[in-house]
């Protein structure tokens, strides 16, 4: 009984890493495709601001990798140290 109620945990927490780490990934590539579009968009309407939004286009893109690596973290925690076993052991 045991035995199958911690294997189903186990299973159940490595499809919820994989659909972090999925959802992660797809969110930050449809985020880098608005903001690289929308930079080059402004780039071509107005040559002379391109400093100012590519300065301003890496600090997003920076805020858009925190979010991924948030959740690649959350992951390796879920993977490696579950609290949902350690909580079906007590």
């Amino acid at each position: 009984m045991e035995i199958a109620s911690i294997a189903s945990v186990q299973g159940l927490t490595a499809i919820a890493v994989g659909i972090i780490l999925g959802m992660g990934a797809l969110g930050t590539a449809i985020g880098f495709g608005l903001l690289g579009g929308k930079f080059l968009e402004g780039a071509a309407r107005q040559p002379e601001m391109v400093p100012m939004l590519q300065v301003k286009m890496f600090i997003v893109a920076g805020l858009l990798d925190a979010v991924t690596m948030i959740g690649v973290g959350l992951a390796l925690f879920f993977t490696f140290a579950n609290p949902f076993l350690s909580a079906l052991k007590g």
